[in-house]
């Protein structure tokens, strides 16, 4: 194997597994330390700059981070269940505990105090949207975000329960972007040659996945009064035309929409709720916490069993007829769902949500526009800009490549900001810029350093609940606590620190193998190179995790190299405490997206003078 380039930004980037996972690359281990040290506006701060909404995240974030987390790959094999850092819970503790005054004060100097002559719409209040505008109005750009509804947010408040996400949360990071000098206009976008005509200089659409599947299956017309779109139930909930529903429900679906939807019929008079899904149970597409919390408050999930008709009997709802199925999978891995040829299962119910999935709704773009469409109705980008066939028309969030997540939307928003400052100024948008990378040692004497390397066995801890005979009375009764001031220290110290590297300079080791001897992970190997399959294969602990790199070094004194499996090195430091030449160091590897800005336009050169 070739020595590791440590200098691209890459390498060490993957290793912080965490933010490698994060859409928005959000620098986790810096926040949890700030965490762990009580600097609780300075880790909001770490997260308004990368997700811009921590609070709103904190509680509804789909965490890709957590199942990356390398916590959960070298806890010790015989705990029940090696589980990652409660990454997710810890940001929303930099929002509870955060000094409010402070953090005000920090994000208004990104107030647009000037205006650059340039104007942008953004269609739809949602995350990508706001993301766009906290990013383009600081710079002088005159944005306008427009939406139907009275308050922004999008999806963030017509869809998320209050159980789950209190609205003064939304309205304060809504509001942190909206101060920033953006305008909220309540309107309808009907036409886009209409808002074209309106010589806006940049559109974005952020407008969501606003349309629910239905299910056109016997019975669906004659009992429309008691079947409901999940995503139009849970909005008329959230504007309160909604208060009460049947004691028998039926929620149909197997994501989270379909979980906020059961939740949300237990607090507003459902006795008898039950989810019933075509899918096998690991199959949904409902993160796992959000399927815990629906079977934790009494609610079941059936699997396997595919709508057949909806019954009615006297021009009333009163239960639907499903098929028995299992899955059969061929000889390439490719699922099935064929009839068991059971008896067809027969379940009671007052009212149906049907929860089955989302899909964009464009009516409002006109085919004659310039803007394309694909064959399943989404509109052809470019994947890196965002950009669609009008070069100044825009997606970002689930009305670019179908329904995601928040975390998702962020991220398609500080591109599409990227990709409309470069374009405003005359730029190629596929030049995209490079993130700022720092990478510092953590040296603060011989044996010390500038972070807590001492590697904790707690397992993870669990984020308290109110109690369960207050939250399935009152819809808007959070149901977590959130972590404690102490609880969020102890879980901030389950980090394995990611982000400080081990760092390693080949002419400065002797050999000795000391860093060896003292490492708790067998993780560092000195031997002869090789082919990377057959290399991995003979470290002191077969690396076998191929998807996690190896650190090489360039050849030592003895011809042989240092290699150092990165998938379970717990960053403690011994090594590097150990070795008696300095050849190991901690180093604290930083990368910082770069958004919106100069920082992402390329340099300008500069003519030499010309002799007088």
């Amino acid at each position: 194997m070739q020595p590791t380039d440590i200098k691209h930004p890459d390498y060490f980037h993957k290793v912080v597994d965490c933010q490698w996972a994060c859409p928005a690359h959000t620098p986790v281990p810096e926040y949890i330390r700030l965490i762990a040290a009580g600097r609780y506006s300075d880790a909001y701060m770490v997260n308004w700059e990368s997700n811009v909404f921590p609070g709103i995240l904190g509680r509804t974030c789909d965490r890709p981070c957590e199942p990356a987390c390398r916590r959960g790959r070298v806890e010790e094999e015989n705990q029940p269940k090696p589980e990652p850092v409660a990454i997710c819970r810890l940001k929303r503790v930099t929002a509870d505990y955060k000094d409010n005054e402070d953090v005000q004060k920090r994000i208004a100097v990104h107030k647009k105090t000037r205006s650059n002559g340039k104007r942008i719409a953004c269609i739809g209040a949602g995350p990508a949207s706001l993301t766009v505008a906290r990013d383009l109005a600081p710079l002088g750009y005159e944005v306008t975000v427009f939406d139907q509804d009275p308050r922004a947010g999008g999806m963030i408040w017509t869809q998320i329960p209050r159980f789950r996400l209190p609205m003064e949360v939304i309205d304060e990071e809504v509001n942190y972007i909206l101060d920033l000098g953006v305008s909220l206009v309540q309107r309808k976008i009907t036409s886009l040659k209409t808002l074209m005509g309106e010589r806006y200089d940049a559109i974005f659409v952020g407008s969501g996945a606003p349309r629910g599947r239905d299910l056109d299956i016997p019975g669906r017309k004659e009992g429309a009064p008691n079947i409901h779109i999940g995503i139009d139930w849970l909005a008329s909930v959230s504007f309160g035309h909604t208060s009460k529903i049947g004691k028998r429900v039926i929620v149909l679906g197997g994501g989270n929409t379909a979980m906020d939807c059961c939740r949300t019929s237990k607090r507003l008079g459902g006795e008898d709720v039950k989810v019933i899904v075509r899918s096998g149970f690991e199959e949904m597409k409902a993160s796992p916490w959000e399927k815990e919390d629906a079977m934790h408050e009494g609610i079941p999930i059936l699997n396997y069993l595919v709508p057949k008709s909806f019954e009615v009997k006297n021009q009333k709802l009163v239960g639907m007829q499903f098929e028995k199925v299992k899955a059969v999978y061929d000889e390439k891995g490719k699922r099935s769902l064929v009839p068991t040829g059971e008896p067809d299962p027969f379940f009671e119910c007052d009212d149906v949500l049907v929860a089955v999935g989302q899909e964009n709704a464009f009516p409002w773009i006109e085919r004659d526009s310039g803007v394309e469409f694909d064959k399943y109705g989404l509109p052809k980008l470019n994947k890196e800009t965002l950009q669609s066939t009008v070069p100044n028309v825009l997606f970002g969030g689930d009305a670019a490549f179908g329904p995601k997540n928040i975390i998702w939307a962020v991220a398609h928003g500080h591109d599409a900001a990227v990709s409309i400052d470069k374009l405003l100024n005359g730029e190629n948008t596929n030049e995209r810029p490079a993130p700022g990378v720092t990478l510092v040692s953590q040296k603060m004497g011989i044996h010390e350093w500038s972070y807590d390397n001492d590697i904790v066995a707690d397992a993870r801890y669990k984020v308290p609940w109110r109690d369960i005979k207050v939250t399935l009375k009152n819809v808007k009764a959070e149901v977590e606590l959130g972590f404690d001031v102490a609880t969020a220290w102890k879980e901030a110290q389950r980090c394995l620190n990611c982000d400080v590297q081990t760092v390693f300079t080949d002419k400065l080791c002797i050999e000795c193998d000391a860093c060896v001897d003292i490492c708790p992970m067998d993780c560092i190997t000195f031997t002869q190179n090789g082919d990377e399959d057959e290399l991995r294969k003979r470290l002191k602990a077969p690396a076998l995790n191929a998807s996690q790199s190896l650190y090489v070094s360039g050849a030592l004194k003895t011809r042989r190299v240092m290699v150092k499996d990165e998938d379970v090195c717990l960053h403690c430091g011994l090594c590097a405490e150990r070795c008696p030449t300095g050849a190991w160091d901690m180093q604290k590897f930083l990368l910082e997206m770069t958004h919106a800005g100069h920082g992402c336009r390329t340099p300008k050169k500069t003519l030499p003078l010309k002799a007088a």
